[in-house]
């Protein structure tokens, strides 16, 4: 009589039998999206460097205005120490003028720097749109096609600040498309310069509607996968924002100072303008 082993083999499982696991493949032809991540809020740093900023580039900072941290603590509901801190890093990034033992200044742009700043910009944004022509997805070009045609209802109906907002995310979107890391660490670093230039010059009726036929020159080319002429057209667009805001700053009589223009006592002229920002 034959005694049964104490463990019984267990059967192997075949193909047949065997479940497959999920993959990224798979997830995708379900046409399953993935779950939204969960947004946490800022450390307290990074808002009040945030909110800093965007009153210095929206002008409610003016160039020039002494930065009083109690002050600025007492409007942010903040102590003293992250304003503090803010104020630091925003003065690496140009924004910001500091005074050892006098304290600090929303910073001064000469009208040299401005050129200057867009002449690289236009370098930059050209070469991003020649990559991102060559490089960007079917789903990257709808999503900055959808930013385009709302950008474009906001130009039509005169709505300045929602229109900046969407040309803002647009010129983010073609740089993120290049699929270039560098590129677009340095053009996040010059945008933060390049967003107070173009808030301290108002947009004439005829350079906004020549900003708009410019993107949508632009797009056009984005969507033939037509990457010189993309460049060119960003190229060109960016020089003409260049030139807006100089021909606004320069002199209109040879006794007064440009418009929106302060004097430094030793002659430099540097923006001293708040409003809305140029049409980019």
């Amino acid at each position: 009589m034959r005694v049964a082993p104490k463990y019984a083999k267990q059967a192997q499982p075949t193909e047949e039998t065997m479940t497959p696991l999920p993959n990224r493949a798979t997830a995708r032809s379900s046409g399953r999206r993935a779950p939204p991540a969960i947004e946490r809020p800022k450390p307290l740093h990074e808002a009040v460097v945030e909110r800093l900023r965007n009153l210095i580039v929206h002008g409610d900072l003016a160039v020039g205005e002494r930065l009083n941290d109690a002050k600025l603590a007492s409007l942010l509901k903040v102590s003293r120490t992250p304003i503090r801190e803010a104020i630091k890093l925003l003065a690496t990034e140009g924004l910001v003028d500091l005074f050892p033992g006098r304290g600090a200044r929303v910073g001064l742009f000469s009208l040299e720097s401005v050129g200057e700043l867009f002449e690289v910009i236009a370098g930059v944004e050209r070469q991003a749109c020649e990559l991102a022509a060559e490089r960007m997805s079917a789903r990257e070009f709808d999503a900055l096609m959808r930013l385009h045609e709302r950008m474009a209802r906001h130009a039509a109906d005169g709505e300045l600040k929602a229109y900046f907002k969407l040309n803002h995310e647009i010129h983010l979107g073609i740089v993120a498309a290049s699929g270039n890391g560098t590129l677009q660490a340095l053009h996040a670093s010059l945008l933060v310069r390049a967003q107070r230039a173009r808030y301290a010059a108002l947009a004439s009726p005829a350079r906004w509607k020549e900003a708009m036929c410019e993107h949508e020159l632009l797009m056009d080319a984005l969507a033939k996968r037509d990457a010189r002429r993309a460049g060119d057209v960003m190229h060109e667009h960016d020089l003409q924002t260049r030139q807006a805001i100089l021909q606004r700053l320069q002199p209109r009589r040879p006794d007064d100072p440009p418009e929106g223009v302060a004097s430094r006592q030793d002659g430099d002229s540097v923006l001293a303008v708040s409003g809305e920002p140029e049409s980019v």
